[in-house]
């Protein structure tokens, strides 16, 4: 079916059935949705050049992906990758990778906005006064910020869970378990989640007059190997942490590995809650000890964010809204009372 037989059979112009499938806004919510419906039942595909051709728009969503020797792909971003690609897909949206130099993304920046190859752009990890953000705000093609980035003299769309919160939460926990030495082993602190997340921990702590001294704080990339030095560092102390709390399911593999290298027990030496990103092939609960975990899907995330920008491209959504949303706190058998 084309676009012609199928606006004729809903009896709409061919301009209306366009507009209403690529989400224009002045197109009502009833027709696009009778519209939309009856696309799918009959199997109507637009042609994307014709596409193009009508609209202006590309159809695709960029993002700017880091190279170079020093940079990893870890698993959380192809979990969050995978769940914007799900929504993508299901709408007729492209994802663009676009390489960059690490030391210098802001050249691949302006070369597909300059080129138009895509339609908008999202940025992730988000750092102090982001460089990144303030170029694509400059430039003006519509984009969302996964994270949030402090230190910019303007307002932007993004979508960020509450880091802070959860990992107050999760420290206010042990503190009332009577735990007095908490260590965190944080992500990368140069990252605006990583600040959040210490925020936290630091906030609970001094509520009961307790500081995170510098000995009980590492920050790593977030790799089981790294997991389980940091654990090992922090338990080979003379005054040891009765409680972890860690940034990552992945690094808290590394903790669990050291605590039973070094003879020690989960909750009984150590309690440990993690941050759970909801990894299918990873579950808290199949630990050899249940792992309590602040928990919110990052592949959730990922649909989201492709959600929110198929509606700034289309005119839907406008403006500088920012999404911050809440993280459970699942309570398992990793923790107990302070020990002694």
């Amino acid at each position: 079916m084309n676009l012609k037989q199928l606006s004729l059979m809903l009896d709409l112009s061919q301009t209306t059935v366009s507009r209403a499938l690529n989400g224009y806004p002045e197109v009502s919510e009833e027709t696009r949705r009778r519209v939309a419906d009856a696309a799918k039942r009959h199997g109507y595909r637009p042609n994307p050049s014709a596409r193009r051709l009508a609209t202006g728009k590309a159809g695709m969503i960029g993002y700017v992906m880091p190279t170079g020797a020093s940079v990893d792909i870890d698993p959380h971003f192809v979990e969050f990758l995978s769940g914007l690609g799900d929504y993508a897909r299901a709408h007729d949206l492209d994802l663009v990778l676009s390489p960059a130099d690490a030391r210098d993304e802001e050249t691949t920046y302006r070369r597909i906005v300059a080129n138009k190859q895509v339609d908008a752009v999202y940025v992730s990890a988000p750092r102090h006064g982001d460089k990144r953000v303030a170029l694509i705000h400059q430039l003006g093609m519509p984009f969302i910020v996964h994270g949030r980035s402090e230190g910019l003299d303007f307002d932007y769309p993004y979508l960020d869970i509450d880091n802070e919160a959860a990992f107050h939460e999760a420290t206010r926990l042990l503190v009332q378990l009577g735990h007095k030495r908490v260590a965190l082993i944080n992500g990368d602190d140069t990252q605006t989640f990583a600040i959040f997340r210490e925020r936290g921990v630091r906030r609970a702590l001094a509520a009961s007059g307790i500081a995170l001294p510098p000995h009980l704080l590492r920050s790593l990339a977030m790799t089981e190997e790294n997991g389980y030095r940091a654990t090992r560092s922090l338990l080979e102390q003379s005054e040891a942490p009765t409680g972890i709390v860690c940034s990552s399911l992945i690094m808290a593999l590394g903790a669990v590995r050291a605590v039973r290298d070094l003879g020690l027990t989960i909750p009984g030496d150590l309690s440990l809650i993690a941050h759970d990103d909801v990894f299918p092939w990873l579950k808290p609960e199949n630990f050899s000890v249940p792992l309590s975990t602040t928990r919110s899907s990052i592949r959730a995330a990922g649909q989201r964010i492709a959600e929110r920008l198929a509606a700034r491209i289309s005119g839907l959504e406008t403006g500088a809204r920012g999404e911050i949303w809440p993280v459970d706190l699942v309570v398992r058998g990793s923790i107990a009372g302070a020990p002694g």
